[in-house]
């Protein structure tokens, strides 16, 4: 089996795949730093969820946070006897990257990518990452990496504005049922949702204008851990929870 992870800014996404098949997620804060903590966290998720950390021959990581590579690399080594993979630059993707400088493009959008072409072959796709940041990676039916935007993720939003104003506070994050808010959280939570749904909605127009001269077959796809917020508000063509996880795991696999 192979363990596949995810390691953001917020928080560190994990997944067990046993050939093509995810046995179980799991998701934990970014706040792990040392090498034990690290090995003992996984070999307990694991454990907790009925599967035997000794089934795993497999390890393959993206991460977006790099103080943490030496770390993860070394509970791998010491925890599972195995050294890991590591979705980086030099890598085989399956893709022709044409970022000016291609070593500025995260893993993890690199690894939506690759799960993006091999899911939907032959397709120009946009895929939209709702994660710390929100992400809208530009890739065409040819398999090459454009490029994308980058904007302040939705969880982000709200602690700016908690944390640089004097009286607006943290709220929940919720899908408000109208736009006018008639207290300072509503107002807030209006602002976040119908503000990012906006956005996401200019920068899908904008891209379809411009990369895909508005071509109706193209695909957009959403993943993160607020990408089923805007569920039925017509901005996405497929939720897939996994994808990071499947681009992941497909990278390994090209570079076995």
């Amino acid at each position: 089996m192979m363990l596949c992870i995810d390691v953001g800014n917020s928080h560190i996404y994990g997944g067990v795949f046993a050939d093509k098949d995810i046995r179980l997620r799991f998701r934990h804060t970014s706040k792990v730093s040392t090498s034990d903590e690290f090995g003992i966290f996984l070999k307990s998720v694991l454990r907790e969820n009925n599967c035997s950390p000794d089934l795993v021959d497999e390890i393959s990581i993206c991460s977006v946070v790099p103080q943490l590579d030496y770390s993860l690399r070394a509970a791998c080594v010491k925890y599972f006897s195995i050294e890991p993979f590591f979705l980086q630059a030099g890598v085989k993707t399956g893709l022709n990257i044409k970022y000016r400088n291609p070593l500025e493009v995260g893993s993890d959008r690199i690894a939506n990518a690759i799960a993006a072409v091999v899911t939907y072959p032959a397709k120009n796709i946009i895929v939209i990452d709702f994660g710390t940041a929100t992400t809208f990676c530009v890739i065409s039916a040819q398999k090459e990496y454009w490029g994308g935007a980058i904007l302040p993720g939705v969880r982000l939003s709200v602690d700016a504005l908690s944390n640089n104003t004097a009286k607006l506070p943290s709220v929940e994050i919720v899908k408000p049922e109208r736009a006018v808010g008639r207290s300072t959280t509503e107002s807030i939570q209006s602002g976040v949702f119908f503000g990012v749904l906006g956005a996401c909605r200019e920068l899908i127009h904008r891209i379809k204008e411009e990369s895909f001269a508005k071509k109706k077959d193209t695909l957009v796809l959403a993943t993160g851990g607020f990408a089923s917020l805007f569920d039925k508000q017509g901005i996405y063509d497929h939720l897939v929870p996994d994808l990071v996880l499947e681009g992941v795991r497909q990278a390994a696999i090209m570079n076995r």
